[in-house]
């Protein structure tokens, strides 16, 4: 039996109080030796009668870890009496820093105890919660490799930092509040608003309607009452927007219902914004004028301190930057930007180093990647290439692939605007640095136009890289499985390799290898985005029959905006084509009257879910063609279908619109599942992946899973990754990675 050795271990290793529980381990089973961080690896030198108990131990590590490997070896080192923690050295960066954390109960438990030492104190924390990637600069995780660096540890904080038996021992985040990060509140002159208490004053304000800016752990939030909801939208311009809310634990089943599951998600250290299916629809269409609600739980001190003070059960809380924009995270950006939509601003100075906005969650899967899940680490076999995927247009992140493992960035945003492509950059140096990547190849989406091709370009034009360009549905369906299998992707629009705007596809193969087998019937887009804010243009596209046009002039066309898009649709001048799901979808929204201008991304969608969803589905019959090799449905016959029916029925009654809609969705998924099934008949394959935005969408994505399984195939989603965009970068490193290790 082995009593002494050198233990090395790897993972996320750094930032989970992983030495001091090292420590702890050594001293209840009288162990000698010493514990240090080197790079992003722990280095232990230990012996003792219990060493293979503490080996075991310490390969369970805490609970915020994740180890990737333990290594055992012989050493001559002299290792002393007793047990020590070192400072930290450098070394190999094989982990990573885990996403921030939320507060735990036992801080909670702190703030709120009489007389206590961090009794509303704010920004209190112990080694197992609070932030740790929205404050480091640097590896190894240390304080002085922190924002923290700048507030030095009182006596108290001190002492609990160096005391075996507390929690917040070598807890880099520790703070009080007389040598904490502290809070102000300012007027939107910029004044300082004085008082004894900025959460009591923050609550006083908010509940008597004032519109504050709240800075938070990644970036601030824009918070109000559900009165002050009018107001707000006005000064934002958002008017048909939902927004997210953060409620009163006590509170949030009175608004939406709660299975088990999304309870524990709700309550988990990540507390994301879970989207829940409101108990009535018709309630909060203030907030949010869908079937659901975007909720989350108090997940800092702050938030805690302010519900306890506020005498509303909730709160709107929105990112304060423009939709697809980079999270605010200082104070004046946040005044120059802020200070005509908000009244207050309640700040703090704590340096927010890496922004990260909330996310969110919906059925069990993801559609924001960012707080508490991300940067998200993967265990995944891509051979011995580092790779970098810079990720699609929309919703966009980054992904690094070395040594094992992909680590993907938090939401990055919609780069289509200069600002988000800096954050897209300035987000993939800091990876690059905590990783200590060096880039072999460089993996990007196929369309030429892309400002996040343009990035993966310079990098590679810079350090002299092999570019890969990745087909946006291909990294879809690479994101999903690695293994062989009949793909459905199933979005708005990505670029497809014969130039037109893809959106509904299926693959059959593996990547890299992925072979486009089937799709939906293409379709004219009159005007290209044009027809993507205004989706009567895409009704027409679809169905460029006269009754469209005179169901249009019903409307308000005017007779030179209808020979304008006849003529247009006529000679294709400035007419994409598209086989997109998304677009097919706003089609039938404009068709029933559900949304007629996009003001968001995906409303004309999400309005048709909502409105479908207290309808009843009839089946209808399916029309499918032939073209080119591929199986193709068509989304004409489906309009043609869903115009019938509203033709055939009194003008306003609210309860066949929502069987309609119901009908749309319902029978295109069938499409959709029957052009797969027929592909793994065709094809032998077993397996079926589904991925991609629409496939958010409930009665949609279980209608095409109900089809799979009932034929006895199986269906794979992931629920690791977003099923939008925000799996595109990780997609493209798979993609890329399994060409390379084909070529090697």
């Amino acid at each position: 039996m082995q009593g002494t050795g050198r233990i090395t271990v790897r993972g996320i290793v750094q930032g989970v109080g992983f030495r001091p529980f090292v420590y702890a381990q050594a001293c209840a089973l009288g162990i000698s030796g010493t514990v240090k961080n080197l790079g992003s690896e722990v280095e232990i030198f230990a012996r003792g009668d219990n060493f293979e108990k503490f080996l075991a131990e310490v390969s369970r590590g805490p609970p915020l870890s994740r180890i990737d490997s333990v290594e055992v070896s012989s050493t001559l080192q002299e290792i002393p009496d007793g047990f020590f923690i070192l400072p930290s050295g450098t070394g190999s960066l094989t982990g990573m820093i885990p996403p921030d954390v939320a507060i735990c109960d036992d801080c909670v438990g702190d703030i709120f105890q009489k007389g206590g030492r961090y009794g509303n104190y704010w920004a209190t924390s112990c080694v197992n919660c609070g932030p740790r990637y929205s404050i480091v600069r640097e590896i190894p995780y240390d304080r002085e490799r922190t924002s923290m660096a700048e507030f030095t540890r009182c006596p108290d904080c001190a002492r609990e930092y160096s005391d075996p038996g507390c929690r917040r021992h070598h807890a880099q985040t520790i703070a009080c509040s007389s040598c904490g990060p502290r809070l102000t509140l300012i007027d939107a002159r910029g004044n300082k608003v004085e008082g004894l208490d900025s959460v009591k004053e923050t609550a006083e304000l908010l509940d008597a309607g004032s519109i504050l800016a709240i800075r938070g752990v990644g970036g601030f939030h824009i918070a109000c009452i559900e009165d002050s909801v009018d107001e707000l939208k006005r000064r934002l311009g958002r008017i048909e927007q939902p927004f997210a809310i953060m409620v009163r634990p006590d509170h949030i089943e009175r608004l939406a219902s709660i299975s088990p599951e999304e309870r524990q998600m709700l309550n988990s250290p990540v507390h994301p914004i879970v989207v829940l299916k409101k108990h009535d629809p018709t309630a909060h269409t203030v907030i949010s004028n869908l079937h659901t609600i975007g909720c989350m739980l108090p997940y800092t001190g702050l938030h805690h301190l302010l519900f306890s003070f506020l005498k509303h059960p909730l709160l709107i809380m929105t990112s304060a930057n423009m939709p697809g924009y980079p999270m605010i995270t200082d104070i004046d950006q946040a005044m120059a930007k802020l200070n005509r939509d908000v009244d207050f601003f309640l700040t703090h100075d704590r340096k927010i180093i890496n922004r990260c906005d909330d996310s969110v969650m919906r059925d069990g899967y993801v559609i924001r990647l960012s707080r508490g899940m991300a940067p998200k680490r993967t265990a995944i076999a891509l051979g011995k290439h580092c790779i970098l995927g810079v990720g699609p247009e929309l919703n966009a992140n980054a992904t690094i692939c070395k040594n094992g493992f992909a680590v993907t960035s938090p939401h990055v945003g919609n780069v289509r605007n200069p600002p988000t492509l800096e954050y897209l950059q300035e987000t993939v140096r800091n990876l690059q640095r905590l990783l200590g990547a060096k880039f072999d190849v460089i993996a990007h989406d196929l369309h030429p136009q892309f400002l996040s091709t343009r990035f993966a370009r310079e990098i590679a034009s810079d350090l002299g890289l092999e570019l890969i360009p990745v087909q946006h549905h291909r990294a879809h369906i690479a994101a999903t499985t690695p293994e062989p299998c009949i793909g459905i992707a199933i979005d708005g629009v990505g670029y497809g390799d014969d130039g037109t705007v893809w959106g509904c596809e299926i693959f059959s193969g593996q990547a890299p290898d992925l072979m486009r087998v089937a799709h939906l019937e293409p379709s004219a887009m009159p005007g290209g985005d044009l027809a993507t804010r205004f989706p009567e243009r895409m009704l027409y596209g679809i169905l460029p029959e006269k009754k469209i046009l005179s169901y249009l002039s019903a409307r308000g066309w005017s007779d030179v905006e209808l020979g304008v898009i006849e003529k247009q649709v006529g000679s294709g001048f400035n007419v994409a084509q598209t086989t997109s799901t998304g677009r097919l979808l706003d089609a039938a929204s404009a068709l029933l009257g559900v949304c007629r201008e996009r003001t968001y991304d995906g409303e004309p969608a999400m309005k048709l879910e909502s409105i479908a969803a207290g309808g009843c589905a009839e089946p209808w019959e399916l029309t499918f063609t032939t073209g080119e090799g591929c199986e193709m449905l068509s989304g004409r016959s489906l309009i043609e279908k869903a115009f019938a029916r509203i033709q055939a029925t009194h003008e306003g009654d609210l309860r066949v619109i929502r069987d309609i809609a119901a009908s749309f969705q319902n029978n295109l998924a069938r499409g959709i599942a029957q052009l797969a099934i027929h592909a793994a008949d065709r094809e032998g394959m077993k397996k079926i992946a589904i991925s991609g935005g629409v496939a958010y969408n409930y009665a949609i994505r279980e209608t095409i899973r109900r089809e799979i399984t009932e034929h006895n195939l199986e269906c794979i989603m992931n629920a690791d990754y977003p099923l939008g965009d925000g799996c595109v970068s990780f997609g493209q490193c798979v993609y890329a990675g399994k060409l390379l290790d084909r070529r090697d």
